[in-house]
C-alpha cells in the first residue's frame, strides 16, 4: 500500500486535494490507521483518480464526478468527453496546448488499465553525478511544462556565458513545497567546481542504492503513463518509493513527440 504522500506522488496530485477527495467521499483510502489515522491507498485506486481528475479537468463540479463515476462511466464514454474537451480548449486558446497534454496522459492511463507494461522496468543503482542547476516553482503538475521550458533555457545561457562545459543529460527533479506548489530542479551533467552563483548551482546528486527505472519515448509532459507504470510495479514487487522520480533526458531532437526520458524512482532500502 501506498502512504498518502507516495500515492499523490504518483496520481501527480496534492495530499491536500486527496484529503478533500476523502471528506467528500469522491475517493477513500484502502486503509485508516485506527491509531493514527494515516490514509493508505493502493495502486488499483490510480483508476479512480484517473477518473476523478479527467471529469474535473472537463468542467464537472466534484458533485457532478461522483454521480458519474457511481454510474460506472465507460472507457469510451471517457474517452468522448475527453475528445470533446479536447476540441473546445484547442479553439479557445493556444495557451491551454500543455494543458491539453497533462488530458491525454490522463486518457492513456485510463485507455491502458490492466494492460501496462512493466517488464520494462529495471532495477539498478545510480552513481553521484555533478551537475548546474537552477530551480523555480510551480503552482501544481498542470503548470510544471511551461515552468521548465524557459528554466532550461535561462540554464543553457548561463552555462554557455560561462564556458562551463556540458558532459551528460538534462536532469529533472521535483520536491513538494510547504504551500503544497512544486519545486522545480532543472539540472545538467557539467565538469564543473562545485559552488553557487546569483541562483546558480554546482553540485553532486548522491548516487542511489537503488532505483526503479523505466524508459518514456514521447513529449516530456506526457510522461504520465509510465510514471504510474512505476508506481504498479513498485507495489506490486514489495517494494516503496522513496521520493519523486528523476526525469533523465537521454535524447531531445526539435520534435518534443520524439524525445527519451529515463525515469529513475528511488526505492527505500532494505524493501
Amino acid at each position: 500500500m501506498f502512504t498518502i504522500g507516495d500515492f499523490a506522488r504518483h496520481g501527480r496530485v496534492s495530499v491536500r486535494m486527496l484529503r478533500h477527495y476523502d471528506a467528500t467521499g469522491l475517493l477513500r483510502p484502502a486503509h485508516v490507521d485506527p491509531a493514527t489515522g494515516y490514509r493508505h491507498y493502493t495502486a488499483a485506486q490510480l483508476t479512480r483518480l484517473n477518473r476523478v481528475i479527467a471529469l474535473k479537468d472537463l468542467g464537472f463540479t466534484l458533485h457532478q464526478v461522483r454521480e458519474i463515476l457511481d454510474e460506472e462511466v465507460t472507457t469510451e464514454e471517457l474517452r468522448a468527453m475527453l475528445r470533446l474537451r479536447r476540441a473546445e480548449l484547442e479553439a479557445t486558446m493556444a495557451a491551454t496546448a500543455a494543458r491539453l497534454v497533462q488530458v491525454e496522459a490522463r486518457l492513456h492511463s485510463i485507455e491502458s488499465e490492466g494492460r501496462m507494461p512493466s517488464n520494462d522496468v529495471v532495477v539498478k543503482s545510480l552513481p553521484r553525478v555533478r551537475v548546474a542547476e537552477l530551480t523555480d516553482v510551480a503552482a501544481d503538475f498542470d503548470s510544471v511544462d511551461a515552468v521548465i521550458q524557459p528554466l532550461y533555457e535561462e540554464l543553457c545561457r548561463r552555462l554557455e556565458a560561462a564556458g562551463i562545459p556540458l558532459t551528460g543529460p538534462g536532469i529533472t527533479t521535483y520536491e513538494d513545497t510547504p504551500d503544497g506548489r512544486v519545486l522545480i530542479h532543472a539540472a545538467i551533467t557539467v565538469a564543473a567546481p562545485l559552488g553557487e552563483d546569483d541562483g546558480l548551482r554546482v553540485l553532486d546528486l548522491p548516487p542511489v542504492e537503488r532505483a526503479a527505472t523505466i524508459v518514456h519515448r514521447g513529449a516530456p509532459n506526457a510522461v504520465l503513463p509510465a510514471i504510474q507504470t512505476l508506481g504498479r510495479w513498485i507495489e506490486a514487487h514489495g517494494h516503496r518509493s522513496a521520493g519523486y522520480p528523476r526525469e533523465v533526458t537521454l535524447e531531445c531532437p526539435d520534435n518534443r513527440d520524439e524525445w527519451v526520458t529515463e525515469l529513475q524512482e528511488p526505492l527505500l532500502p532494505g524493501e
